[in-house]
């Protein structure tokens, strides 16, 4: 594709801020392009690629542009003119436009596919996992992009950032329906939405789960971050676009009121009065292997259901997972088996039942309210005592961290507070700010500060006796720990199988 066609078909396709100003050729003819690269390290020669200038938080790409043309970049998007002789697209969001552009390079790969996204503070991994299975249940092959995992149809491999760059989206749904994938889910974070990295992306079914405080340090206030998540529905929709939103929740119940696209989902009996024509999930039964659902579909129709997850909030990220796969047209023998034959989500209340008679967890909670659903629910399905493991992030939200602090205190029998990502900050400095809560709560909770997470782990391993459960949370399914100038490989379910192995234990039901 020339660099004028290119131009032509990005004023027609994008929107807002994002929509190409004018196009520089420096005197020269059109020329051929074949993508857009955001990293002038991936530059390659008389490849006829696009080195997109985009404004990150700490670098400016516009100062890497002479590099890029160095290394043989044929042409720049960029949000100004720059004084160098290449052809320039100039647009005010690089960041969007970049997607739009790969896309149309691409052959608009969202466009052949069947685009289902999801948003919400807590639970678009596991209501991710619950749909795939249910539509690979129906016999019919699913993509997902996501915080974990990137499964273009595939080999998965381990997810950089829950939403990436538009580009990067764009190259793996090509991708996708080059493996004859014929749905793919994705994950729509708050910041991937509010910086336009879903451009060029239009999805058929959308889902939204809940709102609570989080990233507010780049959102502001609850509102913009709100706002944010509501951009999955006005700016990222097909046509006839379907969907459903929690009405257990007060900015679900904000979408349901305003998008009547929407159908409502829930958990609580009330809601389900309140809200005619609801997905409904109630828990029949509960134990360490999951739960027993009782599901009610629009119309009067009801099942029953068993799901290998845990919780409360896993039964809104079933119900939630029905609603969406039943609205597409999943039949619902699919929707029943999935359910039931859903895996263990990477790093969303892991389990490893050992031998010794010890349940060890891992959970990606980092926020206070993932922590308190957590806590809350292993606490009624203990034993004996509930042991916690937990650090806080650097550079995010500081505020949270003395009252995690203090909810571990409530629920916990024991504690030790270790690191997380510091980044730029002291760990120790972070824990002091975490045992501040424990202490402040008045209660007698035993609690110890080991920094290094690795020996952290295998101290309360140790310590755990038969009839225990213990939570490693903060990191989840991450494979490394964040010090801001570098990276060290870290994994808590390789430290808690490596310990294991050290100790002679096995996993009980492997």
């Amino acid at each position: 594709m020339t660099l004028d066609e290119l131009y032509v078909k990005m004023v027609g396709l994008a929107a807002g801020d994002a929509t190409p100003t004018r196009i520089l050729k420096r005197g020269r003819d059109s020329i051929d392009v074949s993508a857009v690269r955001y990293d002038s390290a991936r530059i390659e020669a008389g490849a006829g690629i696009i080195f997109a200038c985009v404004r990150g938080e700490r670098v400016d790409g516009h100062d890497f542009a002479g590099r890029a043309l160095e290394s043989g970049a044929a042409a720049l998007i960029c949000d100004r003119v720059l004084s160098l002789d290449i052809p320039q697209i100039v647009t005010k969001n690089v960041r969007a436009a970049m997607g739009i552009a790969e896309a149309i390079l691409r052959g608009n790969p969202a466009n052949k596919l069947k685009m289902i996204g999801l948003t919400g503070t807590n639970g678009k991994t596991t209501t991710s996992y619950v749909i795939r299975s249910i539509i690979r249940s129906a016999g019919i092959r699913a993509g997902m992009l996501g915080t974990v995992v990137y499964d273009c149809g595939g080999v998965e491999m381990e997810a950089a950032r829950t939403t990436p760059e538009g580009p990067d989206i764009q190259d793996m749904l090509a991708e996708m329906t080059s493996a004859g994938v014929e749905y793919c889910i994705m994950e729509a974070s708050s910041h991937g939405l509010e910086q336009g990295r879903l451009a060029g992306c239009s999805f058929d079914s959308v889902g939204f789960s809940n709102l609570t405080p989080e990233h507010l340090e780049f959102h502001r206030d609850i509102e913009g971050y709100f706002k944010a998540k509501r951009r999955l529905f006005t700016d990222f929709t097909a046509d006839n676009w379907v969907g459903a939103a929690s009405a257990d929740d007060r900015y679900g119940r904000r979408l349901l009121t305003e998008f009547k696209r929407l159908r409502p989902f829930t958990i609580s009996a009330v809601m389900a009065q309140e809200f005619t024509g609801a997905y409904t999930a109630s828990i029949e039964s509960a134990d360490m292997m999951g739960l027993f659902l009782k599901v009610s579909f629009p119309g009067g129709e009801t099942t029953t259901v068993s799901a290998p997850l845990l919780g409360n909030y896993n039964a809104s990220n079933i119900i939630e997972a029905i609603a969406i796969t039943d609205s597409i047209g999943i039949d619902r023998d699919s929707i029943i088996q999935g359910v039931s034959n859903c895996p263990q989500v990477p790093g969303r209340l892991e389990r490893y039942a050992f031998e010794n008679g010890v349940n060890v967890f891992v959970d990606y909670a980092h926020s206070s309210d993932g922590m308190e659903k957590i806590l809350s629910l292993l606490s009624s399905l203990k034993e004996k005592n509930l042991m916690v493991l937990w650090g806080a992030g650097g550079d995010r939200a500081p505020l949270k961290r003395p009252v995690v602090g203090a909810l571990m205190a409530r629920y916990a029998d024991y504690i030790v507070v270790s690191t997380d990502n510091p980044r730029s900050e002291r760990p120790d400095a972070i824990a002091e700010q975490v045992e501040a809560g424990i202490i402040s709560s008045g209660t007698s909770v035993e609690y110890k500060v080991i920094l290094d997470r690795g020996e952290a782990i295998r101290h309360i391993l140790d310590r755990a006796a038969c009839g225990d459960i213990v939570v490693v949370a903060g990191k989840g399914p991450e494979r490394y720990i964040d010090y801001g100038t570098h990276k060290v490989q870290f994994s808590d379910n390789d430290t808690i199988l490596e310990w294991a192995r050290e100790r002679g234990l096995r996993v009980a039901d492997s």
